[in-house]
Parts: structure tokens; C-alpha cells; sequence
């Protein structure tokens, strides 16, 4: 069997860009291979990638599809047979079939007798059916941004330069965006020279580019690490800043990397931490320095696309770089102090937010409004908060956007406004304490900007981060703009995620109904709201998708199997925190075999109830002790009506293990009712109030779970 390699060559892609399309490009070759019957079980698909291209390849795949017999039907007995003999139909499909009228056989179907044909479907060459279909594979990765080169039909990133497409030692003709496959690939841009020749699909290919100074990502990433810590050793007690996504973002620009030191002016070290290190990281892709306080150095580490800077060009270069964009933070920085945060708020008239929701000053009186009610909601469960704090910090929190320095370095918004809060004073009356509060409120209120991002850290700061984000959107879903599949340009999912973490973390007792209606009243009686979608659209594509994003964070961040978080979002999804608690009780006892009975009693009981709703069979309001009640049923409904108090005095302190403990003891007299009584009888007074019980029950065993999602038979359940 064949190895398959496929290398797509371009010019340099986007950083950002590679590790999702090489992904992409792994699973729809796999899917072909495994759709066209090539792919044994055995075999796996790796991939790679470098800024210069994309590569695929199988180790072992089929030369050829097996053949496989298909089972066609033709027309009925009745019409293919007249006085036992052919008649034209049967012999039209004796032809189509390509076999002799002989060898037709008779299938019985629900439909009647008909005629058939097992016919065999002789494999295509492996090569032949890659040619046809690696290009619309090719032209179908995903790219946020796409470009049509020399045919309107096939598109990339970026030009396509060379293709290599090889069975074992074999090119195969492929062709895509004009450009022909060989077995030639190329190596590093500056290290290495001409083309280098592919003698095989397998581990060669990789030593040939090895040969050629071009490495693998993982090799990559060892190679940078062992550059960084070798030149951060140079400086006596220092270490390099480790950053996980600066280190991914070099790795995919670098084709054979090595590291350089490099020095900057310690006056600049009078400018925030955080300027500092978002104008070497975000500006310049350069690693900090620290000493072992974690305190920055003035140093900084350089990643390059080459084995040495022999006569320190690259790193003269880079210094004079870093210095000016040092000065112009310094500069930007100084420039804005002249005019107060307090003076910034009239100017966010001019910023707009989004074109039909008007502008950032529109926002903060809004955010402010809805961070009052959330602090009112906050102080009334008793938790601490200073409401002062957050109203401030709501008015200064977007006027950073006014700022010199944010409009050069974007990436520092809500930074920069929590550093001038911190540096100027906002008010004579307002005790430092109180100001420190303020500007770090407004510091975090972005936070957290992923599911691995910490949460703000204090409480006004949590509130304003929700509040900011409720109001982007509950507007956002009041016009009608909701994301869809992949599309999501304003990252509301993300904000979602955002707000469920921080109520999640920090425990604010906010209902999603409460937190989306409030915040979409701020808008009312604006321009905006001339242009909104009716109120049942919005709650219902609101509802909807916060319990879309609380489900995510059930199963992808706290890793909660899913027929759990399937089991307590049935019963409520409204209430974050207490999701969370139910989620964990249920965890902690679904072991038991009395809760894998309880599941297989809702299930049942849902089936009658929704049988009985079919049918048009209605059950009493209530169940009643009748002279033809069985003692089973009677004894359940005493049992039900104990507990229930109980179970539900437990549930109001959230102590739900021992709440589902104690429902747990009703196994025993639900296995009896079922055992001993017909629910569906022909006494139609009796069959109401069974079904009332029936209802009574699943009710009291899905307050805290919907113990009929739960799965009885071949389930992992996280530990």
C-alpha cells in the first residue's frame, strides 16, 4: 500500500491563519480518503505546516478501491412478466444493470415483489480519484479572508507557488490554481538554494526539508525554547516571559528559527509594565525579560527567521525599532495626561459604538443604569459591593478610546484606562482607596477575553465587565444580528462566554431573563430601538443562546459529560450558579443504582404522559385518594407528599446531594406502582388521576435534574 503525500507551496500565510487551516486541510483529506473507501482503519493522516506551506500525508493507503456489489431493484413482478415471459421493462433493466435477464432475482419489499440485480462496482485508481478531487478540497479550507488567483473557481490564502502530490516515489498530475504537481518542494527562502527533490511520500520528504532548513512545528517550538533560554542565560538572574500564544504566533513565522538578544533604555522603564510589554509583544512579536521578582528587565528576546546574526545587524535593527516605538508610547503617553479621564466622557459623543446603536457615550449612560440595578440585585442577596465605585467606574470606562496612546495601541484598551484612573486624580473628595478601585474596575472590565483569561478581581469590576457586555449584546440581538455557523464579527459568543465565567467565578446571583430584559431596557425610547426586532424574537433567540453558551461551559470548560448538563439545564437554565451546584450533586450520585432506576422511571413516565397528550387524554388537577385507588399508588402519593417539603427546604439552601439523597428512598415504592398498576386503564376517572400522580411525580424528580436524560447504558461520566 502507498504512501500519499500532498504539500500546497505559497507565498508566506498569515500567522493567525496556519494552525486552523492546516487542521482544516488534515480532516478533508482524511474524510476523502475514508469517503472513497482508500483509508484502511489502521492508517493515520499527520499534517504540517510553516508559513510557506501546507502539507498532508497518509501512510498507507489503498492503490486501488476494493470492488464492492450493489443490490439495485427495477420494476415491479406484475409489470416485468406477462404470461412468465420478459417483457420490455425487465429487459431495459437487465441492460442498465449490465447483466443477462438470467441472473435477475425477486425481492419481496413492503411494497410488493419486484425485480433486482446485484451488480459490482469495480474500484477506481487511487490516483485518478485524488486528481479529480484533491483540488475542490483544496479551493474549500477555510480562510477568514480569501483570494481568487488564476481560476474564479479555485481560491487560497495566498498564491500557490509549487505543489508536490506523490504516491510512494510517484507524482500523481495533479493541478490546482494553475500550477502542476511535482516532486519537487522547496526549502528555507534564505538558507537554502534552488528546488529540493522529494525521493518518497514518506519520513524522506521530512529529511529532505530538514536538509533544506526547514523543520516540523514541534521541532520549531523546541528549537525557539532552547534559543530563548540559552540567550536569556547571557543575563545573570533573568528569565524569559513565558506566552503561550506569542510562542504559537513565532513558531508559525518561522521556518528555521534561532533567537537574539537585545537591549533597551532602562528610562523606559518609567512608562507601565504593560505599554511596555504589549509594544514588544503585540507590536513586535519580541519576548520580555524579567528578573526572579517577576520585575521587567531592560531586554528583550528576538525570534528570526534565519540560523545567526553573526555581526548583530538584526538585533541594531530591532533595538532602533523598539526605541521608537517606545518614544512614541512615552510621547502618547504624556500627551494624554493633559486632559483628565473626567474631561474624556463629553468626547465619547464622537466615538460610535455600532452605526444603528449609536455612540460610546450612548453606552456608558447605559451601562451605568444597568450596573445600578445588578449592584441593587447584589446588595439585596447580601454579598458585598460598593454600587459608588461601579457607577464611576461605568462613566470613565470607555473614555480610554479618546486616548492618544489606545488609538496607536489598541490592544491596551480598558488597560490604559484603569493605568490614567490609577495615575490622575479623578477627584479631590475621593479617597485614594476609593480611586485605586475605581481604575482597577476599569482595568479588568474586558476580562475575561477567553474561557482561560482570569475574571476581574474585584466584585465592582465583575459587574461592570457584565454589564458592559450585556448591553454589546442585548443591541446587538434586539436588530437581529445573531451569530450564525462561523459567523460571529463581533465575537458575542465570546462576550457570553465571558459572562457566564464571571458569574460562574465569582457567584452573582443574576438570571439570564433578568440580565438580557434589564439591559435591552436601556435602550428604550433611542433610535435604535426604532430598528429592533419584536420582543418574542429577541427573548427566544436570547434565551437560546445563553444556554448554548452555558452549556458550552458546562462540557468544554468544566468537563461535565452531556447527558448531566443535559439533565440540569432541563430543569432550569436561567440561574448560572445554581446550575453549577445542581451539576456537581448530580455528578456526586449518579453512581447509585437508585438514580439509574429514577432515570428509567422518568423515562417512563414521560412516555405515558406524552402518549396520554397524543391520544387527547387529559389527567386530573390533582390526585385524589379514590375507593379504586390501589395501595401502591396510594402509598407513593403519601410518600411524595412527606418529602416534598423537605426535598424542597433542601433545594432552597442548595444543599441538592442531600436533597437528591433523600429522593432517592422513593425508588422502592415507584418500582411498586409500576410493578402492580396499569396506569392506562379503561375507568377514565381512574386513569386521570394516575396520570395526575404520574405528573405530580416526574415534577418533584425534575426540580433539581431531568433524570430521563440521563443515560443508563454505556455512559462515562466525568470523575
Amino acid at each position: 500500500m502507498p504512501d500519499f503525500l500532498l504539500e500546497i507551496g505559497c507565498e508566506e500565510i498569515p500567522a493567525r491563519m496556519i494552525d486552523d487551516a492546516e487542521k482544516g486541510l488534515g480532516v478533508r483529506v482524511a474524510k476523502l480518503l475514508l469517503d472513497q473507501r482508500l483509508l484502511p482503519t489502521t492508517a493515520t493522516v499527520p499534517t504540517m505546516s510553516t508559513p510557506r506551506r501546507l502539507t498532508v500525508w497518509a501512510n498507507g493507503i489503498l492503490a486501488t478501491q476494493p470492488d464492492i456489489s450493489e443490490q439495485i431493484i427495477g420494476p415491479s413482478l406484475q409489470i416485468a412478466y406477462k404470461d412468465g415471459e420478459p417483457t420490455s421493462k425487465a429487459q431495459a433493466f437487465a441492460k442498465k444493470a449490465g447483466v443477462d435477464i438470467s441472473q435477475l432475482e425477486k425481492i419481496s419489499t413492503s411494497k410488493g415483489d419486484y425485480l433486482s440485480a446485484t451488480i459490482t462496482k469495480k474500484g477506481r485508481n487511487a490516483a485518478d480519484i485524488l486528481v479529480e478531487s484533491l483540488p475542490k478540497e483544496i479551493s474549500s479550507i477555510y480562510w477568514p479572508k480569501n483570494m481568487y488567483w488564476r481560476k474564479s473557481n479555485e481560491r487560497f490564502v495566498r498564491p500557490v507557488r509549487w505543489l508536490v502530490a506523490m504516491l510512494d516515489g510517484e507524482t500523481i498530475p495533479l493541478e490546482f490554481d494553475g500550477v502542476c504537481a511535482t516532486n519537487k518542494s522547496r526549502g528555507h527562502r534564505m538558507l537554502s538554494h534552488g528546488e529540493v527533490s522529494v525521493p518518497h511520500a514518506g519520513q524522506s520528504y521530512v529529511d529532505a526539508l530538514r536538509a533544506a532548513k526547514v523543520l516540523g512545528r514541534p521541532e520549531r517550538e523546541d528549537q525557539i525554547r532552547k534559543a530563548l533560554d540559552a540567550a536569556t542565560r547571557t543575563i545573570p538572574g533573568a528569565r524569559w516571559r513565558e506566552d503561550k500564544s506569542l510562542l504559537d504566533t513565532v513558531v508559525n513565522l518561522t521556518e528555521f528559527p534561532s533567537a537574539i538578544l537585545g537591549g533597551f533604555d532602562p528610562q523606559f522603564l518609567a512608562l507601565p509594565e504593560e505599554v511596555l510589554v504589549t509594544v514588544m509583544r503585540d507590536h513586535q512579536k519580541y519576548f520580555a525579560l524579567e528578573d526572579a521578582d517577576g520585575k521587567l528587565l531592560p531586554h528583550f528576546l528576538a525570534v528570526l527567521n534565519t540560523d545567526s546574526d553573526a555581526h548583530g545587524l538584526i538585533r541594531h535593527g530591532n533595538e532602533r525599532v523598539l526605541r521608537a516605538r517606545f518614544n512614541d508610547a512615552r510621547f502618547f503617553w504624556e500627551t494624554d495626561q493633559k486632559r483628565s479621564l473626567l474631561e474624556r466622557v463629553d468626547l465619547l459623543r464622537s466615538v460610535t459604538f455600532q452605526k444603528d446603536l449609536g455612540s460610546y457615550y450612548e453606552k456608558t449612560r447605559r451601562v451605568q443604569r444597568l450596573c445600578s440595578w445588578l449592584s441593587e440585585i447584589i446588595r439585596q442577596s447580601g454579598m458585598p459591593i460598593r454600587p459608588g465605585v461601579i457607577h464611576k467606574a461605568a462613566c470613565l470606562a470607555k473614555t480610554d478610546l479618546t486616548t492618544e496612546l489606545v488609538k496607536e495601541f489598541t490592544e491596551l484598551q480598558g488597560i490604559v484606562g484603569g493605568l490614567y484612573a490609577r495615575a490622575q486624580e479623578l477627584d479631590s473628595s475621593v479617597p485614594e482607596a476609593t480611586r485605586f478601585a475605581i481604575a482597577d474596575a476599569i482595568y479588568d472590565h474586558y476580562k475575561p477575553e477567553s474561557t482561560e483569561d482570569d475574571v476581574p478581581r474585584s466584585m465592582e469590576g465583575a459587574v461592570l465587565s457584565v454589564g458592559d457586555k450585556a448591553d454589546t449584546i442585548a443591541g446587538m440581538f434586539a436588530l437581529g444580528l445573531v451569530p450564525s455557523g462561523s459567523k460571529d464579527p463581533v465575537g458575542l459568543r465570546r462576550q457570553a462566554n465571558a459572562i457566564v465565567k464571571v458569574i460562574a467565578e465569582k457567584k452573582l446571583p443574576f438570571r439570564f431573563s433578568d440580565l438580557i430584559r434589564d439591559a435591552k431596557a436601556g435602550y428604550q425610547e433611542s433610535e435604535a430601538e426604532k430598528k429592533f426586532v419584536d420582543d418574542a424574537k429577541f427573548t427566544s433567540s436570547a434565551k437560546s443562546f445563553f444556554r448554548e453558551r452555558l452549556e458550552f461551559y458546562l462540557k468544554d470548560v468544566l468537563g461535565y459529560s452531556y447527558d448531566v448538563v443535559n439533565a440540569v439545564l432541563a430543569a432550569d437554565a436561567e440561574d448560572v450558579v445554581d446550575v453549577l451546584a445542581r451539576a456537581k450533586a448530580v455528578k456526586e450520585v449518579l453512581h447509585m443504582p437508585e438514580f439509574l432506576a429514577i432515570g428509567a422511571a422518568c423515562k417512563r413516565m414521560r412516555n405515558i404522559l406524552k402518549q396520554a397528550e397524543e391520544k387527547g387524554i387529559q389527567g386530573a388537577a390533582a390526585f385524589e385518594h379514590l375507593p379504586e385507588s390501589s395501595p401502591e399508588e396510594k402509598n407513593l402519593s403519601a410518600l411524595v407528599e412527606e418529602y416534598k417539603p423537605k426535598i424542597e427546604a433542601r433545594r432552597k439552601e442548595r444543599e441538592y446531594v442531600d436533597a437528591l439523597l433523600l429522593l432517592s428512598t422513593v425508588r422502592e415504592r415507584v418500582d411498586a406502582f409500576f410493578d402492580k398498576v396499569m396506569v392506562m386503564v379503561e375507568n377514565e376517572k381512574l386513569r386521570a388521576n394516575r396520570l395526575a400522580l404520574l405528573r405530580t411525580l416526574l415534577k418533584e424528580f425534575s426540580t433539581i435534574a431531568d433524570f430521563s436524560e440521563i443515560v443508563t447504558e454505556g455512559s462515562q461520566h466525568v470523575q
